[in-house]
């Protein structure tokens, strides 16, 4: 049933813009700004469901991860920003039950998923970009728009008797918080884990006084002083931020082209081969040198090469994931010249530490580059003649499961390293993805790092490259086309769950850190939940919402 039910749904697409925005309204007044959601019921992103009390889907989500974006592109002079309700006596009833409860299970768990790197955008303005987040909490506050509040550096709630912030999803739909509210509570906000375990478990939540006093919201005020509460907090926190003004960057259309068996953008193409079960993913190395100083990065605004080339693989990320869920082996393939893509990259380092620009640029690069690593899909790096595998694009092929390079004297490949392999673009646990490979090695790193500061050794052939660790197989001309039919014959061969599960246990070595317990831990349990008959059984909670029936558990722990 739910293969059916996917197959019939139309494609999903993941542009958009204020002026189309259809569940949020983006207010810019000076070094503030308010993204008011006031969520038109009646234009859910499917049919079937009504989106009642701001619950949201993927529709509403798409729309507010766009407002933060251009929020850091256009509007670099906004410090402070309130999320803010557009109807009276309700922030938000969280993610919509009725379109989770007939949703297929992997549209649950990649909306989640989803859902959850837009709040995670959220704390990254917060943290790298100084625009500091508020949540006013003028009305009930439920779910997944209790964790969309947690997100935010300040989350203020009306103290009037009724109003309350609750994650009720144990209770009442028998799952989790599906983006990461549990470990929000524990790890950023340090809430007890017992006051935790109470607020988790009582479907009302909690109110006014006890929800300050355990740590759940930062400040209430009644009715009638609580948008002075707001305006106060939200000028103070404009006031801290270290965000540096300047003008802003209009944020241009993609222009995607696509087609029955590809996608096709200015500087990514994806080719879908649905029948094996892979898509081929070509990145383009730039055409011309690097912008000489922050004025000409300026002047190219969007059109700059390593902007452009990241918004369109986040894009082409996303539209697989959604659309193509049959599709689990990702080939990234590149073409260039890979002293130009070291040139722009070197430019970009040196102008971040002055421009917001160009920290904004590689900032996006980084959190598209982890959208890749927490992505549900084999992925595997290719390094044939032309590729251009240096800093930023290397990044892509170091978030691989493996990378494969063709050993031909006559027509030797080159990879490279680049200033920005070394810190600019860390993974979700914090380590960058050389540290990641080189997990307590760290000889072989200081030797990398060395040679790129010297200009010693900062570019590789095949071999060098696997001497160096930098790919798993370097193969012949005459072996190379074999070693890579195999290597796909066989991913493609084994059970997706299983590869799923391995992957995501291997891509994280070392440290842990919240956004990894939130996406190892949760989407672990949750695909799990999702599939069990007491959350999505004929009668199982999730599917019982909303019905005078109650549920039926199987009272079994396991």
């Amino acid at each position: 049933m739910e293969q059916a039910q996917a197959a019939a749904q139309a494609p999903i697409s993941f542009e958009t813009a204020p002026d189309r925005y259809v569940h949020w309204r983006l207010e810019v007044q000076g070094e503030v700004a308010r993204i008011v959601w006031d969520v038109k019921e009646n234009q859910p992103l499917r049919p079937g469901y009504v989106l009642k009390l701001n619950s949201y889907d993927l529709g509403v989500d798409i729309e507010l991860q766009d407002a933060v974006q251009r929020l850091r592109f256009e509007h670099p002079e906004v410090r402070a920003v309130a999320i803010v309700s557009g109807k009276d006596r309700v922030f938000s009833a969280g993610a919509n039950i009725h379109m989770l409860a007939s949703s297929s299970h992997a549209f649950k768990v990649n909306f989640c998923k989803f859902t959850n790197e837009t709040r995670l955008a959220i704390e990254e303005a917060c943290a790298q970009s100084g625009q500091r987040y508020l949540a006013a909490c003028n009305g009930v506050t439920a779910g997944g728009g209790y964790e969309l509040a947690l997100a935010c550096d300040e989350i203020l709630l009306v103290d009037d008797g009724s109003s309350a912030v609750s994650l009720p999803e144990v209770p009442l739909l028998g799952v989790l918080p599906g983006t990461g509210g549990l470990t929000r509570l524990v790890d950023k906000r340090r809430v007890r884990r017992d006051h935790a375990d109470v607020f988790c478990t009582t479907a009302e939540g909690v109110k006014g006084q006890r929800a300050r006093d355990w740590r759940l919201v930062d400040d209430i005020a009644p009715k009638s002083r609580f948008d002075e509460l707001v305006r106060d907090r939200l000028a103070r926190l404009a006031a801290a931020s270290p965000r540096k003004s300047g003008p802003g960057v209009g944020l241009a259309p993609l222009n995607v082209m696509v087609g029955a068996g590809d996608i096709a953008y200015s500087l990514v193409h994806v080719a879908m081969d649905r029948k094996g079960r892979t898509a081929t993913i070509r990145l383009k190395g730039p055409e011309g040198p690097p912008p000489g100083d922050a004025a000409a990065l300026r002047r190219q605004g969007s059109g700059s090469w390593m902007l452009r080339l990241f918004r369109e693989l986040d894009d082409a990320v996303c539209r697989l994931r959604f659309n193509e869920e049959e599709i689990g082996l990702w080939l990234f393939k590149t073409e260039g010249d890979s002293e130009l893509v070291a040139a722009h990259d070197t430019a970009i380092a040196d102008l971040s530490a002055s421009d917001w620009f160009a920290r904004e640029i590689i900032l996006m690069a980084a959190r598209t580059l982890r959208r890749l690593d927490v992505s549900a899909r084999s992925l595997f790096a290719l390094v044939e003649p032309g590729s251009c595998l240096t800093g930023s694009l290397l990044e892509t092929a170091l978030a691989c499961d493996r990378t494969y390079a063709l050993d031909d004297p006559d027509r030797p490949v080159i990879l490279g390293l680049s200033p920005l392999n070394f810190g600019a673009l860390p993974m979700g646990h914090g380590l960058t993805r050389l540290e990641t490979r080189f997990l307590q090695r760290a000889e072989a790193l200081q030797s990398l790092l060395k040679g790129v500061e010297t200009g010693e050794r900062s570019r590789f052939d095949a071999r060098g490259a696997a001497e160096a660790g930098i790919v798993t197989v370097a193969a012949d001309e005459i072996d190379y086309a074999d070693e890579i039919r195999v290597a796909i014959e066989e991913r493609t061969s084994l059970s997706p769950d299983a590869l799923t599960g391995m992957e995501a246990s291997l891509r994280f070595p070392g440290p842990e850190s919240m956004p990894t317990k939130i996406f190892g831990r949760l989407s672990a349990w949750q695909n799990w939940i999702f599939q069990r008959p007491n959350a999505t059984g004929d009668q199982g909670a999730l599917r019982c919402y909303g019905k005078p029936s109650r549920p039926s558990f199987d009272w079994r722990r396991t």
